[in-house]
């Protein structure tokens, strides 16, 4: 079935936030009054969803807003790069008239500050919030694909941990796996393995001009 919209994982495929969103993890824990911890242990609790869940899990206690709200005054001053070709992808996108969207495992409110930090425009984004169940499951492509409109089939998901491939193919999408991401592994099956943002847009089914 022909492919007619992206969406896009965002740490690892969008951003390089390797140094910075682990970074502001480990001080917000230490602000906290949290136990040592460091960015590999950090990334290792990505899986557990939304800043929140992980600063619990790190912290070891249940925490007020105001309390979770230090990551996101600490995560004010990240500066994440954007990937080689990315930004010219999302253009490419939007020339098309296609919709840049975005579902990531972190929280909408973080994922927005990260994106505008990164000057990258994004016309749907999706956080880890505003579904029941993180990755692998499939609820965020479900969603998303019910906010563009369109079957899962038509959809591919981009992204580089293995949880963003089986996501994929739980919700019936298309998995593209992006090489350039850090969390990226070769043993995990999927449809397509991208070693360039720009091939993205090869998956996508061509429209007729005019």
């Amino acid at each position: 079935m022909a492919i007619e919209e992206l969406l896009w994982d965002m740490d690892g495929t969008l951003l390089d936030t390797t140094v910075v969103v682990p970074a502001a993890f480990v001080r917000t824990v230490q602000k906290l009054g949290g136990r040592s911890v460091d960015a590999a242990e950090v990334v290792a609790a990505y899986w557990r969803g939304t800043p929140e869940v992980i600063l619990e899990h790190l912290v070891g206690r249940q925490l007020a807003p105001d309390e979770t709200d230090v990551y996101y005054q600490e995560l004010e001053s990240a500066a994440p790069d954007v990937y080689p070709g990315v930004r010219e992808v999302f253009d490419g996108l939007r020339a098309q008239g296609r919709v840049r969207a975005v579902f990531t495992g972190a929280s909408t409110r973080a994922a927005l500050m990260l994106l505008r930090s990164a000057g990258l425009a994004a016309d749907l984004v999706i956080g880890g919030d505003r579904i029941q169940r993180p990755k692998p499951a499939p609820d965020g492509i479900l969603l998303a694909a019910d906010r563009l409109g369109i079957d899962t089939p038509r959809l591919a998901y981009v992204g580089d941990s293995p949880l963003d491939l089986r996501a994929a193919g739980a919700a019936g999408s298309r998995s593209a796996a992006a090489r350039w991401g850090h969390m990226y592994d070769a043993t995990e099956p999927a449809d397509a393995v991208l070693s360039h943002p720009q091939q993205a847009l090869d998956l996508l089914v061509r429209r007729a001009l005019g």
